[in-house]
């Protein structure tokens, strides 16, 4: 499918709005693809947003649960977290997965690249599927109070399927894995 590479978009001027260690808000004063002035905002992530769907030989899995704040709800999901700009996101998936879970990997393959929120941020988010898993401690991190729970991943798949679970990055590895075991890829 050919698509046009040119930007319709011209920036007029910009200003950071807000700024903190996670994330950078700039509003963007433009002309639109139609000619017409107008405004956009752009939230940038400092980290890569990275997920890791653990999957023993026995074909479990491992939910993550926990109150999101931004949400105001609990969320059950695969183990995720930041990795800093620069360094190397399957080190952050090693990190992350080791911290929530504690639990270590042999193989690792990443599955899926995605864009969260792209009308609104540029935030990039890759994904793992974590082999060969053998149990070491968790070292969750202060502002995580989690519940893991080791589950059938057909039923991580249900609860996807059933709407019980709305993480996108999760959803999407799930989906993603259960294409993989259909077509017999894993």
């Amino acid at each position: 499918m050919h698509h046009p590479e040119d930007n319709p978009w011209k920036i007029t001027s910009q200003k950071d709005i807000y700024d903190n260690p996670w994330i950078n808000v700039t509003e963007y004063q433009v002309i639109n693809p139609a000619g017409n002035p107008g405004i956009y905002g752009r939230v940038h992530y400092k980290n890569l947003a990275i997920g890791i769907l653990p999957l023993d030989e026995e074909l479990n899995t491992y939910l993550v649960g926990q109150y999101r704040f931004t949400l105001n709800l609990y969320s059950w999901e695969m183990p995720e977290g930041g990795g800093p700009e620069g360094t190397d996101p399957l080190e952050s998936a090693k990190r992350e997965l080791l911290e929530e879970t504690g639990l270590k990997a042999s193989r690792w393959t990443e599955i899926q690249r995605l864009h969260l929120s792209n009308s609104v941020s540029d935030e990039l988010s890759i994904l793992y599927l974590a082999r060969g898993l053998e149990q070491f401690e968790a070292e969750p991190e202060e502002t995580e109070q989690l519940i893991i729970k080791k589950v059938p991943f057909a039923e991580m798949y249900r609860m996807v399927c059933n709407g019980e679970i709305t993480d996108a990055m999760t959803v999407a590895a799930v989906l993603k894995v259960q294409l993989l075991l259909t077509e017999n890829r894993l």
